[in-house]
């Protein structure tokens, strides 16, 4: 017998604390790796919705580059220069049947790549097939130092399919009068 106060170490609650200290570790064990294999299950859940999206949003906008600028009745110009060193361009803009279609202001950078033999795509949009009229206004230096605009036009009939015109900037010696001639691609 014992008397009230007096612990002895068969006492019946011991064991059962050693018993829950256990489960309290094992619980806590349990804890941290099921915490890191639910965190590694939803970083590859969040890696796969990043793909989906990026796979979602590619076809997007393949649907609505097919929807605005359908392959039909597309008509794209796109900007070269003949000589690199003719003249330093500061400004195109593009008039298709006298409405402003696109207008650009060109950087020391932007210039450089096309010096280098860059071809700048200006304007993509829809026309209805049959004649139209491609008309660009052009700022620029011509290598005697002058300020030059010059205004080209060119008649041009739309075919079914796409359609590209290539615009090539020149600009000769002994005057350096920029001049603008125009090549179709179907």
């Amino acid at each position: 017998m014992f008397t009230a106060g007096q612990v002895t170490d068969s006492a019946p609650g011991r064991g059962r604390l050693e018993l829950i200290g256990i489960f309290l570790v094992v619980v806590g064990y349990i804890l941290i790796f099921s915490d890191d294999a639910m965190s590694d299950e939803l970083d590859a859940e969040i890696s796969r919705l990043q793909a989906d999206v990026a796979s979602l949003a590619g076809e997007v906008f393949a649907l609505e580059e097919g929807i605005l600028h359908p392959a039909d009745s597309q008509v794209t110009v796109f900007l070269t220069l003949a000589r690199r060193d003719a003249l330093t361009l500061d400004s195109v803009e593009l008039y298709v049947d006298d409405t402003p279609v696109a207008s650009h202001l060109y950087t020391d950078r932007e210039f450089g790549a096309l010096q280098q033999g860059g071809v700048q795509q200006l304007y993509t949009g829809n026309l209805p097939l049959g004649d139209h009229v491609l008309k660009t206004v052009l700022t620029a230096r011509a290598a005697d130092d002058r300020y030059v605009r010059r205004e080209s036009t060119h008649r041009f009939r739309k075919p079914p399919g796409q359609f590209r015109i290539q615009m090539s900037l020149d600009a000769r010696s002994p005057d350096y009068q920029p001049e603008v001639s125009f090549r179709e691609w179907k």
